[in-house]
């Protein structure tokens, strides 16, 4: 990768760079800034921050090297029967938890990286089970925790089937009756349930009540 696609506005430096302060959270926080009780994202800007000193070829020689370490973490941990706690992410079973670096990992790569919404010229890494499945995984958990006030507002039931790959229906809501579907295909909902795209550009298909509806299209996945 050439020095100008470094320097695109930082960003893909800083991309790198986040996802290693991801894997230094899960091998050793104290590498990392204290941020403190602020919000997850914005702590992760602070890290982020903290490293801007360092060379392209250092943040990606510190990424290959914790996410190593990373992995084995998240290996040793994935069959613990225990929940742990990820600040405002949301607690989940330490089963679930490695499919948020799988989850991290797919969407910036694929999504913010390269186009239409990246500073990267190429085509993104193609899209295939092994990842795909587990960053479904991730939103299926982690939905219902990051947007409770906005599930309180429903007033009905949601269905969502997702087509294609990976292909699932879940259900939105702790309402019984279903009075809502929406239709979409399983990447483009990655897409838009992380607000990186909407709803006319990617297909989706949604009959139903307009203000659920709307919840809906808010809904947002981190």
């Amino acid at each position: 990768m050439g020095q100008a696609q470094w320097m695109f506005g930082l960003s893909v430096q800083d991309l790198v760079s986040h996802m290693a302060c991801s894997f230094w959270l899960a091998v050793d926080p104290s590498a990392l800034p204290d941020p403190g009780d602020l919000p997850a994202e914005r702590a992760a800007d602070i890290y982020v921050e903290s490293r801007r000193s360092m060379t392209p070829q250092e943040v990606v020689a510190d990424y290959e090297s914790v996410s190593a370490r990373g992995l084995e973490v998240l290996a040793a941990i994935e069959g613990q029967d225990v929940d742990i706690p990820i600040g405002d992410v949301g607690t989940y079973p330490a089963s679930v938890v490695p499919t948020t670096f799988v989850f991290e990992a797919f969407v910036h790569i694929r999504y913010d990286l390269f186009p239409p919404g990246g500073p990267l010229q190429g085509t993104p890494p193609p899209v295939d089970q092994l990842r795909l499945a587990p960053t479904l995984d991730w939103i299926e958990a982690a939905l219902p925790q990051q947007n409770t006030s906005l599930l309180n507002e429903l007033q009905t039931g949601v269905e969502l089937r997702l087509d294609g790959l990976c292909a699932r229906i879940l259900r939105i809501g702790d309402h019984d009756d279903v009075a809502t579907h929406i239709t979409s295909d399983s990447q483009a909902f990655v897409r838009w349930v992380t607000q990186r795209g909407t709803w006319e550009s990617l297909g989706v298909q949604a009959e139903g009540d307009p203000s659920t509806l709307n919840v809906i299209r808010r809904l947002r996945v981190f």
